[in-house]
């Protein structure tokens, strides 16, 4: 399918679950509307910057953010993996917002983490803002990660990597509307390497259109927006800078 006139023809496929099917690297992927990238042959379920505790953290320095996050987003979690019960779940870097993160950390949400972990295999891949955040917890810690042909690591390198996938950016996307535009969390993919979105509930967004973009895909890369149930396939000519 093409994402628009003159534009690259990228090839994706949309699923009776809301989510797009496409491939990375050749490796066949599921990009999930719940922001959640799904490696179906490997049973793999992959998620980026959760930013756990982000706001007790700015509660901590006086602003006073609802401290509901860390619930949110493990209630946005536990029901992925209960719909795909995969046997591999990576957390792509930056799982909490600072280094004490996990000392802030309610007795129930962390064991909410560790039922997670039960009957599957946990990676936690390390990313700048975690710290000692990751000491301590069910599953392992690493660098970065082999998979299926792809390399899971959280910050993209400034260059092209053929089959990289990545988090740390938050990209978003601004989709102008007839009347207005909507900015959405997306992921963002020229077929070779792969952005996932923050799956935080406050882990904020970049715009795609931003600089930092720019670098790391040869060609205007296919931008897929989440909405409440479906990832929708955005061509590059309908996104919008901030």
């Amino acid at each position: 399918m093409s994402t628009g006139a003159g534009e690259h023809r990228y090839a994706f496929e949309a699923r009776a679950d809301g989510g797009l099917a496409v491939r990375v690297a050749d490796t066949p992927v599921v990009l999930r509307a719940a922001g959640a990238l799904w490696v179906e042959a490997q049973r793999a379920l992959v998620v980026a910057d959760l930013h756990f505790e982000k706001g007790s953290f700015f509660a901590a320095r006086g602003q006073m953010l609802p401290p509901y996050d860390t619930r949110d987003t493990l209630r946005r979690l536990e029901a992925e993996v209960a719909e795909l019960d995969p046997r591999l779940l990576v957390f792509l870097g930056d799982s909490f917002h600072d280094g004490d993160g996990q000392s802030r950390l309610a007795a129930d949400d962390g064991e909410r983490i560790g039922a997670l972990a039960k009957g599957r295999w946990m990676i936690w891949i390390a990313g700048n803002h975690d710290g000692r955040a990751l000491e301590g917890l069910p599953g392992e810690s690493m660098a970065s990660l082999c998979l299926a042909g792809l390399s899971l690591v959280h910050e993209p390198a400034d260059d092209a990597q053929y089959g990289e996938v990545a988090g740390h950016l938050h990209p978003c996307a601004r989709v102008a509307g007839r009347a207005a535009s909507v900015r959405r969390r997306c992921f963002v993919t020229d077929e070779e390497r792969l952005i996932l979105p923050a799956f935080g509930a406050y882990a904020g967004g970049l715009n795609v259109r931003d600089a930092a973009f720019a670098r790391l895909f040869r060609r205007p890369p296919l931008t897929v927006a989440l909405g409440a149930r479906r990832a929708h396939a955005i061509g590059w000519r309908s996104l919008r800078g901030d």
